[in-house]
């Protein structure tokens, strides 16, 4: 049964990230609402009805909206956030939440989401997953060869909008597919005799989630004229708050229900996806190490998944989900050693609380 999609209110996240500054979260939840209007219209651009229906099928359901989000936080670092911030002190008039415009961040933030539903296109056809953010995903819908088709039509779209937004954009979202292409081929290919699995594992990770969340922050940094060294710095917090991401990521795979993440309960752990917990329980000689070893070897014990409920009980007893969690945290202090970085401000202090939601996440 697919579960509902869930019904999270727009922008619920910003405000969640942005307690006690009401213009900040009204800018973001702006941006937020602009954003996902601009993504439909991108959509629409499609020639063939049925090409727009299969792109824009994840942009309605679900879904926090991270990288989209991300990229308007990114903007509040550039020019166009300290000319704001100097009007409020001129002139009170000026803090009104609606005379702050984030026009200028909108292009970075469906850029991103672009790039990113492309991603999870690809990645549901090369998991056979069924439901993605509450729905049916685009292969269990319309099957493989569409759902590839229309993930590469949403990265041509990025493409043309990165080229609209200039060269620094151009480089960004092209080295981003590239390290997203580049991680899904090392996650199908899977590590080689001499690889040390957790290597391959973090670098995979940072091809496929922590590539595009550093891309969504400098992206609406540029856009907005932030100086290189803050550019950077969004950069280096991103790709450590990727990693913890993913982490929190593949415990929920193991610990949450559908109706929870929306997608599909231990489908990493059943087709043998090689996620943090299942890696660090493996990793030494534990007792129960051996058994969890025989059941993913056997796909989990048969394709209705029988195993499934035993391989979970022993992850949850042999540590690994705790190992992972504290992996997890570590990397979360580097993302929050990264933004001490940053300029002392409303965003720096919503990039803090992210790191805050992700350490909760799973809680």
């Amino acid at each position: 049964m697919v579960a509902s999609a869930r019904t999270e209110p727009r922008g619920s996240m910003a405000m969640e990230l942005t307690i006690g500054d009401p213009a900040l979260t009204a800018r973001l939840e702006r941006g937020m609402d602009a954003s996902e209007e601009r993504l439909r219209a991108l959509a629409a651009e499609a020639q063939d009805p049925c090409v727009a229906e299969v792109a824009g099928h994840l942009f309605g359901p679900g879904g926090k909206r991270l990288r989209p989000l991300l990229a308007l936080v990114g903007a509040e670092f550039g020019e166009r956030a300290r000319s704001s911030a100097n009007r409020s002190t001129a002139d009170p008039a000026a803090t009104d939440p609606a005379l702050a415009d984030p026009s200028p961040a909108v292009e970075a933030a469906a850029l991103a989401e672009l790039v990113h539903v492309a991603s999870l296109y690809h990645d549901d056809v090369m998991d056979q997953a069924r439901t993605r953010r509450g729905v049916p995903s685009a292969n269990a819908r319309w099957g493989n060869t569409t759902a590839v088709l229309a993930g590469n039509w949403l990265l041509s779209k990025a493409a043309q909008l990165a080229a609209a937004l200039g060269p620094e954009a151009i480089r960004l979202q092209s080295k981003v597919t590239n390290r997203l292409i580049m991680g899904q081929i090392r996650e199908l290919v899977g590590p080689s005799d001499e690889d040390d699995p957790l290597s391959h594992y973090f670098t995979v990770v940072a091809g496929k989630s922590a590539a595009l969340i550093a891309m969504a922050l400098q992206l609406g940094a540029v856009r907005t004229g932030a100086p290189e060294h803050v550019v950077q710095t969004l950069a280096e917090y991103g790709e450590h708050l990727g990693i913890a991401f993913q982490i929190s990521d593949d415990i929920l795979d193991i610990t949450s229900t559908s109706e929870v993440s929306g997608k599909e309960q231990g489908k990493d752990l059943a087709i043998g996806v090689a996620s943090l917990p299942v890696l660090l329980a493996l990793a030494d000689e534990r007792p129960e190490a051996g058994e969890l070893r025989t059941l993913l070897t056997a796909a989990t014990a048969g394709p209705e998944g029988a195993g499934l409920p035993r391989a979970v009980a022993l992850l949850h007893r042999c540590g690994a989900l705790a190992e992972a969690r504290t992996v997890m945290h570590a990397r979360l202090l580097r993302a929050r050693t990264a933004a001490n970085g940053l300029p002392d401000g409303p965003a720096t202090r919503v990039l803090h609380a992210l790191c805050d939601f992700v350490a909760r996440r799973d809680h």
